[in-house]
C-alpha cells in the first residue's frame, strides 16, 4: 500500500508499505479522508520523530475485522481517534484525560496518511466512533479538531453572552469562532496578520476582524468598550500571546490553545493577572467525551465546516498538500484522499 512518509515539511516521500492485517481485537480501516492538522506542520515538533507516517484527522471504512471484535462490522463508516485514555488513572478520574499516560502513548499504525490503517485493541475499544449518516467524509475530518476546540472552550468557560476574541484564525481559530457562536457568544472578534484568513473569519461569523499587525488590545477595547470576556490564542508565537493578554477583560479568561517551543519562555506580568483576576488556562488534545460532543454538533448542523475545506489532494500528492497547507496564504483545511477516488 502507499503511505506518505514525513521527513520534514518540505520532504514528504510516497513509499510502499505492507498492507496491515487485523489481529485479535483489531480492525483495519481504508482511509477515505485525512486532514492535515496545524500540529502536523509544526516542524520543530515533528522532525524529532521523523521519519514517520503522520495523520490523525482520519475517517474511513472498515475493511477487516479481527477475531473478538463484536462492536463493529465490515463496511461501517468510522472516525478513529489516534490517542485514547485509560479512563481509570488519577488524571482521567479528575477529568484530565488528555494528560493520561495511556493517551500519550497510544496510536494507530502507521498513521492517517496511508491507504490502510490498523487500529489496535485499546483504540477499537475506546476510540472508534460510527459516522452518522448525515455526515460526509469531509465533515468527518473535522471531528478531531473540533473535539479539541470543544475541550478548550469548556475549560475556558465560554458562556452565552460572552465576547470572544480569537487570535490566529487558521483552521482551529475558525472552528473556535463557529463553536463559540453555537454556544451563544454575543460578540465574536478575530485577529490575524493574513487578510485571507480574516476574510474567512468574517464569513464564519466574526462580528469584527482585526489586523494583528496593529494594536490588537486597543482595537478590541475600542470595539467593545472593554476587553474580551474570553481570549483564545491559537497562534504559537509570542506576539499572539502578547495580543491575548492585552485584550482580555478584568475577570476574563485567556485560553492558550497553541504552544510555544519547549525551549521558549514567556514573561507574564503576574501582578496584572492577579489584580484583574484573569484566568489563564491551557488545553491539549480531546477526550472521548469531547469527540462525542463534536460529532453531535456536526451532525445537528450547529457548526458547519464544509465551507472551510479549500483543497483536496490525492495521497500521492501529499508533498504538494503539505506545501499548500504550510504556506497558509490562501488555504484553510487541506485534505488528502485515496488516489483511486475523484473529489
Amino acid at each position: 500500500m502507499k503511505a506518505a512518509l514525513y521527513y520534514s515539511n518540505s520532504d514528504i516521500r510516497i513509499v510502499e508499505m505492507d498492507k496491515p492485517r487485523a489481529g485479535m481485537g483489531e480492525i483495519v480501516v481504508k482511509m477515505r479522508r485525512c486532514g492535515i492538522c496545524g500540529s502536523d506542520l509544526m516542524e520543530w515538533y515533528r522532525v524529532r520523530s521523523a521519519p514517520r507516517v503522520l495523520g490523525h484527522e482520519m475517517v474511513g471504512e472498515i475493511v477487516e475485522v479481527g477475531e473478538g471484535v463484536e462492536k463493529y462490522s465490515l463496511g461501517e463508516r468510522v472516525f478513529v481517534s489516534h490517542h485514547v485514555p485509560c479512563n481509570t488513572c488519577h488524571w482521567c478520574l479528575k477529568g484530565h484525560h488528555s494528560v493520561c499516560n495511556t493517551l500519550r502513548r497510544t496510536n494507530y499504525h502507521p498513521g492517517g496518511f496511508a491507504e490502510y490503517i490498523k487500529v489496535p485493541p485499546i483504540n477499537v475499544e475506546r476510540g472508534v466512533f460510527l459516522l452518522p449518516p448525515e455526515l460526509t467524509w469531509d465533515e468527518g475530518v473535522f471531528i478531531e479538531p473540533l473535539g479539541c476546540v470543544v475541550r478548550g472552550q469548556r475549560m475556558a468557560g465560554v458562556e452565552t453572552g460572552d465576547s470572544v476574541l480569537v487570535v490566529g484564525v487558521g483552521v482551529t481559530g475558525i472552528l473556535h469562532l463557529k463553536y463559540a457562536k453555537a454556544l451563544g457568544a454575543s460578540t465574536l472578534l478575530a485577529a490575524d496578520v493574513n487578510p485571507f484568513k480574516l476574510m474567512m473569519a468574517k464569513r464564519a461569523g466574526a462580528d469584527h476582524t482585526i489586523d494583528a499587525k496593529g494594536d490588537v488590545g486597543k482595537k478590541t477595547r475600542d470595539l467593545l468598550g472593554r476587553g474580551a470576556d474570553v481570549v483564545i490564542v491559537t497562534a504559537p508565537v509570542k506576539a499572539a500571546f502578547d495580543d491575548g493578554f492585552r485584550s482580555v477583560d478584568r475577570g476574563g479568561s485567556v485560553l492558550l490553545f497553541a504552544p510555544l517551543r519547549p525551549e521558549e519562555r514567556y514573561d507574564l506580568n503576574v501582578w496584572e493577572i492577579w489584580r484583574d483576576e484573569v484566568k489563564v488556562v491551557t488545553s491539549y488534545a480531546a477526550s472521548p467525551r469531547d469527540l462525542e460532543v463534536a460529532i453531535e454538533v456536526l451532525r445537528s448542523g450547529r457548526v458547519e465546516v464544509e465551507d472551510m475545506v479549500t483543497h483536496h489532494f490525492p495521497l500521492s500528492a501529499a508533498s504538494e498538500a503539505f506545501r499548500v497547507a504550510a504556506s497558509g496564504e490562501r488555504s484553510l483545511k487541506v485534505i488528502l484522499h485515496p488516489d483511486d477516488e475523484k473529489v
